[in-house]
């Protein structure tokens, strides 16, 4: 059959069930969009900007399994380029799609706008070539390979891919057979998949404390199930990492905390690093999620799974896939392991007093009465990241924040993407002041697209992580003082929105009572002392002052307690 090139690039994202593709127009992409706009069951989603869009498009990815963003040349390419480089620190796969120059524009070596003015078009792809997984672009003849390439490549690493599609040939047809993707099966080797399975074995039925541990490449290699299910009737216990927050439930008998080295929850450390067989999924370890490198995983007692490999010990076996090599565990169950008795610490029940003034403690335990099973829970990177590092979420629960890549205004386009892949869950969004200026533009396309989120806004007069590092009282951690409760009659003349600004206890607990019934959406902003903090990020700031400038930096300047 004959298919345009735009059209069959369209199929292929349907066949992912992939129905909004985000990002923003531009003279180069506008031809596609076209085509987009004549195809029923997908079409064009605008965010305000490139970059917006990019987290949109990781939020998306993070509901829906993989995503794509279509942007156009340079500009666009360079403005949604941190977004991506955040999605390939955290592997989601996005499909990057770039509206390029005309073919023979690009042939020709043609100066022209969005560019450098130089005629050289090899500059963009290769800034795409460190932050994506495969960087193709497409022609008339190798159009279907190409663009097939590039969506397995995504989906095989879970990370991101760069497709040029120049603005010209969209409408050209091409002679494709059009079956469908083919199916991204792990195949092992069957000799190292049979001696991986058998040290594994051995090592499991010598060991007296094994555990699992858990990190964020579980959820993204597709293993969450298979692991579960081994814990469950061997009844292993296991620890997480701050990096792989509510994978498996931290609600669990046998969860048994954080694991951060030296800043691990009571217990843990010794737990982890004395383990005689602990069962981990490529765990990636920086100074955020590792108290600062003091880990001390017992290496010769590990079974470390990797994508397309797998370290047992000190021996690397190399052919294996680690989700074939998991399920291979699965039907080798062994009987149960002893199970242990964990000691869970109590959680103190919250007795509101209505007309005490809020700060972190109290709200954060306030809050915790409020989430519910299943919810999907978005932690800005700051104070909420830091707060809700130490709540044990409900079941099912998923949590979501900027782990590794950190970048501030991350959650609230990417809350945006995730509400428009999967509109019918609970979604709640925590964010500080400072954050939310930075994206704020995507607070209107959640409101032009009559959404119902839930927002806490965390207004505190600044960046307070930053203040906790240094410069308490400097300016630069100073930003305007906007009055984010009325934004919504600005951004959007129709709002039903509902909107609260509490400052106590009581005007909280009668907000949180609104937000169970709104069915347009409520945002609630939260004031709080500048000064004050979660005691996690009153930790973390001084920690990362000492990493970042050392002994002879500027002297931390911590406010007085009282």
């Amino acid at each position: 059959m004959r298919i345009t090139i735009g059209d069959y690039l369209i199929a292929r994202l349907k066949e992912l069930k992939i129905k909004h593709i985000l990002g923003v127009p531009g003279d180069f992409n506008l031809q596609f969009l076209e085509q987009i706009r004549a195809t029923e069951g997908i079409e064009f989603v605008g965010t305000t900007n490139e970059l917006n869009g990019a987290y949109a498009a990781d939020g998306y990815a993070r509901s829906h399994g993989i995503s794509a963003l279509c942007i156009t040349y340079g500009v666009g390419d360079l403005g949604a380029i941190g977004g991506v480089a955040g999605s390939s620190a955290e592997h989601i796969p996005v499909l990057v799609i770039s509206g390029a120059p005309p073919l023979y524009a690009m042939k020709g070596n043609y100066r022209v706008h969005h560019s450098l003015g130089d005629g050289d078009f090899s500059n963009i792809a290769d800034v795409y070539r460190d932050f994506t997984a495969c960087q193709v672009n497409i022609t008339p003849e190798n159009a279907s390979f190409e663009i097939d390439r590039a969506i397995l490549t995504a989906l095989r690493t879970r990370k991101p891919v760069n497709i040029q599609l120049p603005s010209n040939i969209t409408y050209l047809t091409i002679e494709t057979d059009m079956e469908h993707l083919a199916p991204i099966i792990p195949s092992s080797d069957p000799e190292r998949l049979k001696s991986a399975l058998e040290k594994t074995m051995n090592m499991y039925r010598a060991a007296k404390r094994p555990l699992v541990l858990v990190d964020m490449d579980v959820d993204r290699l597709q293993m969450t199930d298979s692991l579960e299910e081994w814990i469950e009737k061997t009844r292993v216990p296991f620890a997480a990492m701050s990096t792989g927050k509510a994978i498996l439930s931290e609600q669990h008998p046998l969860f048994i905390g954080t694991y951060k080295g030296d800043d691990s929850d009571p217990g843990v450390q010794d737990r982890v690093e004395n383990a005689d067989f602990l069962l981990c999924v490529s765990p990636r370890f920086i100074e955020w999620n590792s108290g600062q490198y003091s880990v001390n995983l017992p290496e010769d007692k590990l079974v470390r799974l990797a994508r397309d490999y797998v370290l047992i010990g000190e021996e690397d076996f190399e052919g294996i896939y680690g989700k074939e090599l998991m399920e291979e565990i699965l039907k080798n169950l062994i009987s149960k392991h002893e199970e242990e008795t964990i000691k869970k610490p109590e959680v103190e029940k919250f007795q509101i007093e209505k007309n005490k003034k809020l700060t972190h403690k109290d709200f954060w335990k306030q809050i915790g009465g409020f989430l519910k099973e299943g919810d999907m829970i978005f932690g800005e990177t700051g104070t909420s990241n830091h707060a809700l590092m130490g709540i044990h979420l409900p079941n099912k629960s998923t949590y979501v924040g900027s782990q590794i890549w950190g970048a501030i205004g991350f959650t609230l386009p990417a809350y945006f993407g995730s509400m428009l892949a999967d509109p019918n869950r609970r979604q709640i969004l925590f964010i500080g002041d400072g954050s939310f200026q930075v994206t704020a533009q995507e607070f209107s396309t959640i409101l032009r697209h009559k959404q119902n989120p839930i927002i806490f806004l965390i207004n505190n007069d600044g960046y307070t992580i930053e203040r906790y590092i240094m410069g308490m009282d400097a300016k630069y951690n100073d930003i305007a003082p906007w009055k984010y409760s009325k934004l919504h009659k600005v951004m959007a003349e129709n709002s039903q929105i509902i909107t609260f600004d509490v400052n106590s206890q009581g005007e909280l607990e009668e907000a949180l009572n609104k937000a169970e019934k709104a069915t347009e959406g409520i945002l609630i902003e939260v004031h709080l002392d500048p000064k004050d903090a979660p005691e996690a990020l009153k930790k973390f700031g001084p920690t990362v002052a000492n990493f970042n400038f050392g002994e002879r930096g500027p002297e931390q300047e911590i406010p007085n307690k009282k």
